[in-house]
């Protein structure tokens, strides 16, 4: 069994007073690919090395399996961690690479051989075996290094940014390949990232930071549905989610020129924080464009600054043509549009947020208000 938990684990590094990592409390099952997400800074890559036994554990406590494993020597966590930067031997081939953790455990030469080869053949690996590092790509070296970190046969993978010295196309294959891997030998895995396609694409939940504090965790459909805060909201999208904030008239939200109407649950709700703002959000494919015939008070214009042509996809970037607000002006509308007959560069276009699909947070907490 190798679950893992986070049981309200902190790391406060010394002479600061702000926890780097604050009362982590996660659970990861048996099996399951968690991705840590986050931006620079938000205490991601330290959760990891807790969990690794590279950083202490100043409050709380981390446990893999049935075993408590705060306080042990990295040694003896039964874990393999695969680092950004490869670290591998440039003087060892890819088998002495690949095998040289069971050679310092005193594994049998025999064993140690059949371990190697099952890797090099999980990995595409075998003719590479007899060469060294420095004769690889560098998506054949970050494959050796997870070929080192499979024949270690732990409890946990640790992965921090792996793939993050490989290029734009090589990442996108690999990511796969390594979700594919992770899948078959069925390991659990902790996997650190700070690009939120990356743990979109890779992760069964995903785990977002930010200033040492997890903001939600849920799989890659609910972080992207139905995020908890105006962080999360932001953060996990691409294009990110449009976010405004807004003042409140009546049961209307205005903005734009346009009015939408609120519910009961979300006017009391900010009736009891007293407050007469409230932050919209929309993703940009839950807009529609419309015709000037089909105008009505839930749509509003926006003037084309820019606008991607992607081939598949079509994003227009604008701002906002019927407002005097000052915050308004400086706003950028994001909207996917039909890539067969995107708009041009300075077009006023016409949009409508898909009813249901906008978001709304609170101005005061940023917490998710209900619909």
């Amino acid at each position: 069994m190798s679950r893992v938990l986070y049981d309200e684990a902190t790391r406060i590094y010394p002479g600061s007073t702000q926890p780097a990592v604050d009362a982590l409390d996660l659970d990861i099952a048996d099996g399951e690919f968690l991705v840590l997400v986050g931006p620079s800074g938000c205490g991601k890559s330290t959760s990891l090395r807790m969990l690794a036994g590279l950083e202490r554990v100043d409050g709380g406590r981390i446990a893999i399996g049935d075993r408590d494993v705060t306080h042990l020597p990295p040694r003896d966590r039964d874990i393999a961690m695969v680092f950004q930067n490869y670290a591998l031997y440039p003087h060892m081939s890819v088998a002495d690479n690949m095998g040289f953790a069971l050679r310092v455990m005193k594994v049998s030469k025999d064993e140690r051989d059949r371990r190697v080869l099952e890797a090099a053949r999980l990995l595409d690996l075998e003719e590479f075996l007899d060469r060294k590092p420095k004769a690889l790509s560098g998506g054949q070296r970050q494959r050796v290094a997870m070929g080192r970190a499979i024949v270690r046969e732990p409890q946990v993978f640790l992965m921090d940014e792996p793939l993050s010295n490989l290029d734009a196309k090589l990442r996108v294959q690999t990511r796969t390949q390594i979700a594919d891997l992770q899948h078959r030998l069925g390991v659990t895995t902790v996997y650190v990232t700070h690009d939120q396609v990356e743990a979109m694409t890779m992760g069964d939940r995903v785990a977002v930071l930010k200033d040492g504090i997890l903001q939600q965790v849920d799989t890659p459909l609910g972080l992207y549905q139905h995020p908890a805060n105006v962080f999360v909201a932001g953060f996990i999208g691409s294009p990110s989610m449009n976010l405004g904030e807004y003042r409140v008239e009546g049961d209307e939200v205005v903005f734009g020129g346009a009015r939408v109407r609120l519910t009961r649950e979300t006017l009391k709700a900010l009736k009891e924080e007293g407050s007469d703002r409230v932050i919209l959000g929309f993703r940009p494919e839950d807009v529609t464009m419309v015709g000037d015939g089909d105008q009505d008070d839930a749509t509003f214009l926006v003037t084309a600054t820019v606008v991607e042509e992607l081939g598949s996809d079509a994003f227009l970037y604008g701002q906002y043509a019927d407002t005097t607000d000052p915050r308004l002006l400086e706003q950028t509308v994001i909207a996917r549009v039909d890539p067969n007959a995107p708009p041009a560069k300075g077009d006023r276009v016409r949009l409508r947020i898909v009813p249901g699909k906008g978001r709304l947070f609170s101005a005061s907490t940023g917490l998710c208000l209900p619909a």
